[in-house]
């Protein structure tokens, strides 16, 4: 569940998970050892993986469950077993690891996590902790050492739960220990602090069923035994079901209690009394422990770990309360023990440590006062809430009137004037303490009087005024915020959804912009003047100085609100000190961007490095003041409008800016500027609006956040949004499969799939658990079936939906889809229509494009799913076809569903381009598809689909169409004006054109039996004269009705695509065309998740409309970037439109980018819709056949998805079977030792480096390069940024300065490159200490599936081979040799050597021997360009002599047969050259051409290896460098 932590300034460093945590008590100033002793820490930042391979626990590690394997031999031999048998398991010893390693001592707050991660990482749960788990006999210091391993996993962002499925009934006993585990202890805070994180975890983990089954019973209603007798009462008679049900369950549990020979008292139960005792231990801890005297509050005397303590169960309270399967019966519970007003009243509330603290309690108030009704799960209106307080406040009053004198002027009083917080308080502290705890325990019954607050009158107060204060909307309170972050720089129902996100995406949007304004400011060196006041020394790319800064507009409120209608300012700047490049960036700046004003006034004595670094960051910059702004227009120093896209300056009428001023307009955000004026007002605040004196800018592509906030805002306004068929599923109630296909009311009974089968095998192939028929459009049966197909579903396609719920194995076979539950069943009859087709028309450009992708059963299985009303999930593994799914999805509904509009929504501008390009040559006509955005340029088509190129495509094809109706009208010789506009051709269709072919069919009706009649009577012959073909035979009546049929429906096309240029004709302004094509005129229309945020105030201004939402990648995709392309339109009378949702991702691969580590890890921002689907159950469809790697290449990751087999031609295809020419194995992970002492480095943090991959890969790639492997089919990845910059480096001192090597296609980083792919990957993992971030195995995933016919992996395999994630792939790894096996015996690119077939491997030893293999064929290559030059020179004085006919006692060219006196290289030159002119170039080996012709030379591949395995040696020296 999502968790939002307050909406003010955020403390990002408390939750900034870092690597390796620095523990300020724990260092020490000398260096520590690396034996360390029992429960020693050691600085995180120096430790070195030899010294973890020596530390203490790893040894013991190694000597009881570590499991290890042996090198693999040189020559290639599988692996060792085991490693020496393990000790026998030892309960002391987990006690002595637990007390000395894992128990906090004094100082501390948390875990040493050092110590943590060397046990998890060594598998220290998996492999001696559970197996040796026994519920009746297991220690306290057993159960609290698993616990910390399931919340370090948890941390770590990794499967914690998988290593307990083998046995769930062991695992239910182990959360009934935890459960008991405080019986009779008394638990330390960081104990109990790590118990929490271990509930937090729980609870956060509802969709396990394993998990739930047993934590949802603590919050079930059997929890409201603990209840008092007066709250219990209360919330029985709000609800009067529940009374029924409520003895229903005390009868049950009565039977029970009598059957097992038990005494029935439900109070005295653990699992009815854990909530309730857990809350009154934290209320203790929070009394008693957070300050250890009580009589003072001083913060040194504060105790940081309770104060953690206390964060961490306001966290565990928020999560319960805002997820309605434990909100239900847990919001009595927690007002019964009146939490929130104790907090408000704790001295912590008010510290100055307890900020955070004090946001969560009010995070908690918010939640515990949610607008829904907690049985029903149902939104409340703003109009029931006002009512229910109003009802509640005047039951109040009419039982003051009666019963309490003392009270009647608030009895009588205007409800409106005394529901604010300070007038009740006022009316209230009427009472003596007597009446008020009377009032309070006894007549309202809010809190019992047994508890030891009830004799405060402060809280007794706090309790009432909580209860019946009036509360500001959710719409009042995100209304009244402000969209841009200021100088304080930091799904219960949908409202509650969209607040969520609304507070994370502004969250992480203020984090990002901080970034980006601590990385801006500090160029311009400002500095204090001779006359006090700011200046520049320096520049900045994204920031100048402001010259001049105006507010020159401030519009009256709108009715009914108090903030202006609009503020606007006028900025100058000037562009003076930058040159062209950057220049241009600023002279881009358009309509609608958002900039950002600063107030900088830097200390006049710079700060010391201790004052910096305990500075903030605003005092770091000397940055004063920040507020956002959005451009309304830009002006040159002449006034000259620039960068207009409204239409006020024509095109051809713009001219470049003159001058070197700017003047920007811009828009003030309306709600900070009325805080700011009121603050001045009512403060005597400072007017900021004069001190601004820098103005920045961010990158386009980031800097989106301001619309989607606006989006959200306006969202939060709206009610019905969401159509009601996806409404319960988006919030993860009811059925999880309500929205399939199978279920919705109007499903399509007939479908025509068009080309989608390519011959009725295929379609048999398609549907195996059925009886597939085949009939005749009059229903007799059809012997010969032919495409295409219209298939008459039935009203339940019974186990064939091929969607599988996200908690279930599936039982469909990879290979064949078959569905191995229903094998032995009847099948079911399929009623499959074959048709013939109508004849498109005579000219080639009739014809339609058809599909030749042999689609598998399961994609058949998608495919029909999309084409249905309902949602549909797809998720497609690594090469398995997603795109070519989705678009015969997009041809097939256009076709059964003409009148629909389809959007299509895609995470990056290449896959958009790559779904639109593919859906350009299906039979979908050009002129109803639109590209929206910036990404519409990179298409690969001459055509423009954007809706200015789109609405110039339609003006041609207007002429052209009316230049034929002028040639129709002349062969009809008639008038040719009727052709002047598309409503005069439309009159002519109606009187002359129609009217004639009425004739026709008449004259034909009755005399089939003539067969020169069509050819004789056809009216239009004359104007298809012009046809390639003859269209009519005189033969056959059939085939010339057939013929003409096909001429009139090019007619009917014709006059019907001028009926669709009408509106382009009426219209005159750009805009208008523009507007109309997009809202009328495209049935398809593509755009990214950024340019639908951006835009969709206009789309709604405009009336955008569609009926289909169609979303690739959308596991990449942040999830409120989801939700908005939903909302891209207006209700049609309070319902939506929207009838079908596509989702197509992977939630196996990487998720969306959130850059905030503290929102990633701790508030999963990073998880998208998709991956919610998945995990709530939704049912998916899972592409199961991939065409894109080597089958054992896929092997590799084929073990994440259910079923992922492979498609027959990576099987079977010359290129797949053929091996790497010069590298043994096409897959293989090779070791990597220190390089010059050392492994991985970290010059800052996080930014990870490691030489000895960097050199390595790059010798490889030069290695392949040499042997003529082309640069553009290599990719290098690697896992950091850090060893990206590190690799081009090398590349460009060791491979650009030479061309016939050249640079790679690319090199990148994993999390960049997915959803690309190349040939051949060389893949650096960096890490030599941790693992790192490779444990989350989607990384893993994406970087295994780049390769398509080769992988190395370079990385550290001692370190990699323990990771328990990773097992899965790294054991196939390690089953070759870690060293990397080269083929010296192939000296080009050729081979035909099968990739089963090793050759003769030679063994590198490690980085400087594969740098002299390198520079050894560079020498050769070296001296064979010497021998090219003077055999060339040799030749050319050869030819002189011939020619000046030199005596024959001069050098004569070798007679046939003779022995060439050229060197030895250019014979083995011209013979290889030879042997590759011989190779069939034929389209299986097109990928793996011989790249020797390269700048002009050829390549000599000549190796002294005989093929031996011998080595090339080294020069004549016997040294070589790494750099020639």
């Amino acid at each position: 569940m999502t968790k939002v932590y307050g909406t003010g300034a955020y403390d990002f460093k408390r939750h900034h998970v870092a690597e390796y945590p620095l523990d300020l008590s724990a260092t020490r100033p000398e260096a520590k050892s690396a034996d360390s002793k029992p429960g020693a820490t050691t600085l995180a930042s120096s430790i070195t993986l030899s010294e973890i391979q020596r530390d203490r626990l790893t040894k013991i590690a190694s000597a009881n469950w570590l499991k290890t394997t042996t090198s693999a031999v040189a020559d290639g031999g599988d692996m060792e077993a085991e490693g020496e048998e393990k000790r026998a398991f030892d309960a002391e010893l987990v006690k002595k690891i637990y007390e000395t390693e894992l128990k906090v001592k004094e100082g501390r707050k948390t875990v040493p996590l050092q110590r943590v991660m060397i046990l998890e990482v060594s598998q220290y749960l998996e492999n001696y902790l559970w197996p040796n788990f026994d519920p009746e006999t297991a220690t306290f210091e057993h159960v609290m050492s698993m616990i910390l391993m399931i919340n370090e996993k948890f941390r770590e962002n990794v499967a914690a739960w998988s290593c307990f499925y083998d046995q769930k009934g062991v695992f239910k006993r182990f959360l009934d220990r935890v459960l008991h585990l405080k019986e009779g202890r008394e638990l330390s805070i960081a104990e109990k602090t790590n118990y929490l994180v271990f509930m937090i975890n729980a609870f956060q983990s509802l969709e396990d069923e394993m998990v739930s089954q047993t934590v949802l019973k603590l919050a079930s209603f059997e929890s409201w035994h603990s209840l008092s007798y007066g709250r219990f009462q209360m919330e029985l008679c709000l609800n009067n079901k529940l009374i029924k049900k409520w003895r229903k369950t005390i009868k049950k549990e009565a039977e029970e209690a009598t059957k097992r020979g038990e005494i029935f008292n439900p109070s005295t139960s653990l699992e009815v009394r854990f909530l309730r005792n857990f809350t009154e231990e934290f209320l203790d801890v929070l009394d008693f422990k957070v300050f250890p005297q009580k009589s003072s509050a001083n913060e040194d005397e504060i105790d940081d770990a309770a104060v953690l303590y206390c964060e961490r169960f306001m966290e565990f309270l928020i999560d319960l309360l805002s997820q309605l399967p434990t909100r239900r019966y847990l919001r009595p519970l927690v007002a019964d023990v009146a939490v929130v007003a104790k907090c408000h009243l704790s001295a912590l509330y008010r510290h100055e440590k307890g900020k955070l603290f004090a946001q969560l309690v009010d995070l908690l108030q918010f939640y515990e006062r949610f607008e829904i009704n907690d049985y029903y799960g149902t939104q409340l209106t703003d109009d029931e809430v006002v009512r229910s307080h109003y009802e509640r406040f005047q039951a109040f009053q009419l039982l003051a009137f009666k019963k309490i004198p003392k009270l009647r002027e608030l009895a009588l009083s205007n409800v409106g004037a005394i529901h604010k917080r300070a007038d009740l308080s006022k009316q209230l502290s009427v009472l003596s303490p007597e009446e008020l705890k009377d009032l309070v325990c006894c007549k309202l019954k809010l809190v019992s009087a047994e508890d030891p607050w009830s004799e405060r009158v402060d809280f007794l107060i706090e309790v009432m005024v909580s209860f019946f204060e009036r509360q500001q909307s959710q719409k009042e309170a995100i209304n009244a915020l402000p969209l841009y972050p200021n100088e304080q720089i930091i799904s219960l129902t949908l409202h509650d959804y969209l607040l969520r996100n609304f507070n994370l995406f502004r969250l992480e949007s203020t984090y990002e912009i901080r970034e980006d304004i601590q990385e801006a400011t500090p160029h311009l060196l400002p500095y204090i003047n001779n006359e006090g006041e700011t200046a520049f020394r320096g520049w900045s790319r994204m920031a100048v100085p402001i010259k001049k800064f105006k507010i020159t507009e401030v519009k009256q409120p709108n009715i009914g609100e108090v903030k202006p209608s609009s503020v606007t300012a006028q900025i100058t700047f000037s562009v003076s000190s930058y040159k062209a490049q950057m220049r241009s960036e600023w002279n881009a700046l358009k309509e609608h961007d958002v900039l950002f004003l600063l107030s900088v006034c830097p200390s006049f004595e710079p700060l010391s490095a201790e004052e910096a670094e305990k500075a903030s960051v605003p005092e770091r910059l000397g940055l004063q003041y920040v507020r956002g702004c959005e451009i309304i227009e830009i002006c040159d120093e002449e006034g000259t409008l620039m960068n207009d896209f409204s239409g006020k300056i024509k095109r051809e009428e713009w001219k470049p800016p003159k001058g070197e001023l700017r003047t920007v307009t811009v828009a003030l955000d309306t709600a900070q500027y009325h805080m700011d004026v009121t603050d001045i007002a009512e403060r005597g605040a400072q007017d900021i609006y004069g001190t601004f004196n820098v103005l920045m800018r961010r990158k386009p592509k980031e800097n989106n956040f301001k619309a989607i906030l606006e989006s959200i805002r306006d969202l939060m306004n709206e009610y019905c949004i969401v159509p009601d068929w996806l409404h319960n599923i988006f919030l993860g109630y009811g059925d999880p499969s309500a929205a399939q296909w199978t279920k919705m009311p109007d499903h399509l009974q007939k479908v025509d799939f068009k080309d989608t089968f390519l011959n009725a095998e295929h379609l048999k192939e398609s549907f195996p658990d059925h009886q597939v028929c085949f009939v005749n459009p009059n229903g007799s049966p059809n012997l010969n079936p032919r495409p295409p197909f219209r298939i008459r579903l039935p009203e339940k396609l019974k186990g064939y939906t091929h969607a599988i719920p996200g908690n279930e194995k599936s039982t469909i076979d990879s290979k064949n889809g078959v569905n191995m539950v229903d094998s032995g069943r009847e099948k079911e009859e399929l009623i499959v229509e074959a048709y013939i087709p109508p004849d498109p028309g005579p000219y080639p450009q009739d014809q339609p494009n058809q599909n030749s992708v042999r689609f598998t059963s399961t994609q058949i299985g998608a495919i029909m799913s999309g084409i249905q009303p309902g949602l549909t999930m797809v998720v497609g593994p690594p090469g398995t076809g997603k795109t070519d799914t989705a678009v015969q999805i997009m041809n097939v509904l256009y076709h059964n569903c003409p009148s629909q509009r389809t959007l299509i929504i895609t995470h990056s501008n290449q896959a958009l381009n790559d779904l639109f390009e593919k859906i350009m040559q299906r039979d979908v006509p050009a002129r109803y598809l639109l590209r929206l955005g910036q990404g519409e340029q990179e298409l690969a088509t001459d055509l423009d689909f954007s809706r200015q190129g789109r609405v110039n495509a339609m003006l041609v094809r207007r002429l052209e169409l009316l230049s034929e109706v002028e040639r129709l009208a002349r062969s009809l010789q008639l008038p040719e004006d009727v052709a002047y506009t598309c409503e005069t051709a439309g009159y002519f269709w109606l009187l002359h054109v129609y009217s004639r072919w009425e004739q026709f069919l008449a004259t034909c009706a009755d005399n089939e039996d003539k067969p020169t009649l069509v050819q004789d009577r056809f009216p239009f012959k004359e104007f298809f004269s012009n046809t390639p073909q003859p269209i009519f035979t005189g033969q056959s009546f059939e085939k010339d009705m057939r013929a003409a049929k096909g001429c009139f429906r090019h007619l009917k096309t014709m006059f019907q695509e001028l009926e669709e240029c009408r509106a382009f004709e009426l219209l005159k302004s750009t805009a208008d065309r523009a507007n109309y094509l997009m809202t009328k005129q495209a049935k398809i229309v593509a755009m990214t998740c950024t340019h639908a945020a951006l835009k969709r105030k206009d789309f709604l201004q405009l009336g955008f409309k569609y009926d289909n939402l169609l979303m690739e990648e959308s596991a990449q995709i942040l999830e409120i970037e989801t939700f908005i392309p939903m909302l891209l339109q207006r209700q049609e009378d309070g319902h939506a439109r929207l009838k079908r949702c596509i989702l197509i991702g992977d939630h196996h691969q990487l998720p969306p980018v959130v850059k905030n580590m503290a929102f990633q890890k701790y508030s999963h921002m990073d998880q998208s819709l998709f991956t919610r689907f998945v995990r709530l159950g939704i049912p998916y469809i899972e592409l199961n056949a991939q065409g894109r790697a080597r089958p054992s290449i896929a092997k590799l990751y084929n073990w994440r998805y259910r079923d992922l087999g492979d498609l027959p031609y990576v099987k079977e295809g010359a290129i797949f079977q053929n091996a790497n020419a010069g590298l043994s194995y096409e897959y293989q992970l090779v070791d990597v030792p220190d390089y010059h002492g050392r492994g991985e480095t970290a010059p800052s943090p996080w930014f990870y480096q490691n030489e000895g991959e960097a050199e390595y890969i790059v010798s490889v790639y030069i290695y392949m390069r040499l042997l003529g492997y082309p640069a553009n089919k290599i990719s290098i990845l690697t896992t950091y940024n850090g060893q990206k910059l590190l690799i081009r480096d090398v590349i460009n001192r060791r491979c650009v300065p030479y061309d016939f090597i050249g640079p790679p296609c690319k090199v990148a980083t994993v999390d960049k490159f997915q959803g690309q792919q190349n040939d051949f990957i060389l893949l650096s993992l960096v890490r030599s200490r941790f693992v790192g971030h490779l444990r989350d195995v989607r990384r893993l995933v994406v970087a295994m599936s780049r390769a398509r016919l080769g992988l190395y992996v370079f990385c550290r395999r001692s370190l990699y081979e323990q990771c328990y994630e990773l097992q899965p792939t790294f054991q196939l790894l390690l089953q070759r040799p870690d060293c990397l096996a080269l083929n010296f015996g192939e000296v080009s690119t050729y081979t035909e050597r099968h990739v089963e077939d090793i050759g003769h491997p030679y063994f590198v030893s490690g980085v400087e021997e594969m740098g002299h293999i390198v520079t050894d064929k560079m020498n050769q290559l070296h001296q064979s360009d010497i021998a090219n030059a003077s055999c060339t020179k040799y030749r050319t004085r050869h030819m002189r002599r011939t020619t000046l006919h030199i005596p024959s006692d001069g050098p004569a060219p070798p007679a046939k047969g003779a022995i060439d006196d050229r060197p030895e290289e250019n014979q083995a030159e011209e013979e290889e050259s030879k042997e590759m002119d011989d190779i069939p170039s034929g389209e299986d080996r097109r990928d793996l051409q011989p790249d020797n012709q390269l700048n002009g030379e050829k390549v000599s591949e000549a190796c002294p290896n005989d093929g031996d395995g011998v080595p090339p040696k080294s020069g004549t020296n016997g040294e070589t460098s790494m750099e020639e």
